[in-house]
């Protein structure tokens, strides 16, 4: 964080990973309520970013703090922060942690 003080303030966002195909490069969906100007009911809206994660880290599911920087490619410009939430294990992740632990 000391890089962003000396630098210009930039946006600091929280979302949820939801694609961890590509490597070094997360999907992450932003979601806001926004008031109907007409109706005044509350509606969910989405934010789609494209986030570098340099150690990929991350996988589907998790909650994370991303950073806004240069372009890094023609769709990616954020950057990982850090990981707020980690996501609970599915079943298969479960026991492929769990056979590498047993085969050293």
């Amino acid at each position: 964080m000391a890089e962003a003080a000396e630098r210009k303030m930039r946006k600091i966002l929280t979302g949820v990973v939801t694609r961890d195909k590509n490597p070094k490069t997360r999907r992450v969906e932003i979601s806001r309520l926004v008031k109907h100007p007409r109706y005044g009911k509350y509606i969910k809206q989405r934010t789609v970013c494209y986030v570098h994660d340099e150690k990929s880290e991350t996988r589907v599911g998790d909650m994370v703090e991303i950073m806004e920087s240069r372009p890094l490619s023609r769709t990616k410009c954020w950057r990982l922060v850090r990981v707020v939430k980690k996501a609970p294990m599915t079943a298969d992740e479960a026991a492929v942690a769990k056979a590498a632990a047993n085969n050293p």
